[in-house]
Order: structure tokens, then C-alpha cells, then sequence
């Protein structure tokens, strides 16, 4: 069940937020979340569909079809943010693909290079038109979407391990990069997500295994302490936190949200 009823926090009604890939998945748990808290929100994604859903579902000021990994798209992006929502107080960094599944010398150079302009060079793009309006607005946060597997080894998805590592990096550097402007700079590392997305990587790494969909499943689990898989909800809630005033004083940091994940086969 979504916690946005009762999860209260301060500081984030009347920001204006950017949440990429907002209109399905974490990125839509995460601007419902922000919504409920009383910011204003534009929003990307590179399924019209949804993201006309998503918009009408938010009554997001702005919701505009773009790919994080296109320039052009980016920068069109962010001045239409601009002139809507008249500035920029935060960032959200969600827009990911999980890439190809496979051995390094099967994954294809160019499903490598999609991998990394999506989940790292996208991230990069958002911030170097982002933070100019951050610093506009006398400061502000960013919330980068890394990923367990940007602590751990991921055999067979090195393109997305590889991305999310990179993430990590992106985040530190801006950190003590933006800081004297007032702009904090931190990263979420979700776990096996429950959804769709985790559904379909279960299925492939299955597939290659050779061993049935829920055993693959039964296995993921079992490197969880918790043995659960974890919510949406519970992502979008650490996002608004790192976002809001209870925040203030976090940045340079990497929070895993994934009921202590022990390793990623």
C-alpha cells in the first residue's frame, strides 16, 4: 500500500521538481509521492502513452516524451521546465534501462553503449542542464538513481553494473563539486524491486541458467536478509526524505534501500 497518507515531510510543498522516466514504474511511485507533498513536477518519459496517464493522474505542469540520453531532447527539456515551472529546486535522476543479460563476449558493443548513455551519461545530461537552474534558485537536491548492483559484482549484466558504479562516482564528485553552491547530491540504490522490470531480468537470467522462472525467483530472495523483495513505495519515501528539509544536512551519500541485500548473483 503507498505511504503517501501518511508520510509527511518538510520543505517540499512548492518545489519544483524533475523527475525523468516519471510516468511508470519507481519513477511514478516517486512523483506520486512528491505530488502528495505539494510540489509541482515536470517529468519525462519515452512512452506517450504513459506519460499522458501519468500526467493526467499528477496534473504534472509539465510531461514531455524525451530519452535522458539525447542531448538536444535534454536541453529542450530543461528550458521548457524552466519557462513552466518558472525554476528548478530539485532533480530526480530515475531514467534506466536494465540492459542486455549476457556473457562479455555475447553483449554487443552497441547494447554496451546504450546501456551507459541511458543509466550514466543521461544522469550526466540532466545535471549539466539541471544544476544552472538549481544554482538560479540559490540551491537545492539531487537524487540519483544507482542500483545494488552499483556495489556489487552482476555477472551477466556487466553493462548495467558497470553504469550504476558510475553513478556512484557521478554522485561523490558532485557532491563536493555543488556543495558551496548549496546543492546536495545523493544516491538511492534500490534491490529487487517488485514489478515488472524485476519480473523480466528473473526471466532472463532463468533462461540462461537453465532452471524454472521461480527458482530463479527463490534465489534472488534468498541473498536478501529480509526475504522480500522491496516496494516502490519504499524507494519513492527515501527519495522525498533526501529531497525535504528532514535532508538538509545529507549529501556525498549512498542509501541502499533493499532490505539488506547480502550479494547479486
Amino acid at each position: 500500500m503507498p505511504t503517501t497518507d501518511t508520510l509527511t515531510l518538510p520543505g517540499i510543498a512548492g518545489q519544483r521538481i524533475v523527475v525523468t522516466a516519471g510516468a511508470a514504474g519507481i519513477g511514478l511511485c516517486i512523483a506520486r509521492q512528491l505530488k502528495a507533498q505539494g510540489a509541482r513536477l515536470a517529468i519525462c518519459d519515452v512512452d506517450p502513452g504513459a506519460l499522458d496517464r501519468a500526467k493526467a493522474e499528477l496534473d504534472a505542469e509539465l510531461a514531455l516524451p524525451a530519452d535522458v540520453s539525447d542531448e538536444a531532447q535534454m536541453e529542450d527539456f530543461f528550458r521548457q521546465t524552466a519557462d513552466t515551472l518558472g525554476g528548478l529546486d530539485a532533480l530526480v535522476n530515475n531514467a534506466g534501462i536494465a540492459g542486455p543479460t549476457g556473457g562479455v563476449e555475447d553483449i554487443t558493443p552497441a547494447d554496451w553503449r546504450r546501456c551507459l548513455d541511458i543509466c550514466l551519461t543521461g544522469q550526466f545530461l540532466c545535471a549539466h542542464f539541471g544544476v544552472p537552474l538549481l544554482k538560479q534558485a540559490g540551491g537545492g537536491a539531487i537524487v540519483n538513481m544507482s542500483s545494488s548492483a552499483g556495489r556489487f559484482g552482476y555477472a551477466f549484466r556487466t553493462p548495467y553494473s558497470s553504469a550504476k558504479w558510475g553513478v556512484i562516482g557521478l554522485t561523490q564528485s558532485l557532491a563536493k563539486e555543488l556543495g558551496p553552491d548549496n546543492i546536495r547530491v545523493n544516491a538511492i540504490l534500490p534491490g529487487i524491486i517488485e514489478g515488472p522490470r524485476m519480473e523480466n531480468v528473473i526471466a532472463r537470467r532463468a533462461e540462461q541458467k537453465g532452471v524454472s522462472h521461480d527458482e530463479m525467483k527463490a534465489e534472488y530472495i534468498g541473498q536478501i536478509s529480509l526475504r522480500r523483495m522491496t516496494p516502490p513505495d519504499d524507494v519513492a519515501d527515501i527519495v522525498a526524505f533526501l529531497i525535504s528539509d528532514a535532508g538538509r544536512n545529507l549529501s556525498g551519500q549512498s542509501f541502499p534501500v533493499d532490505g539488506n541485500l547480502e550479494t547479486l548473483g
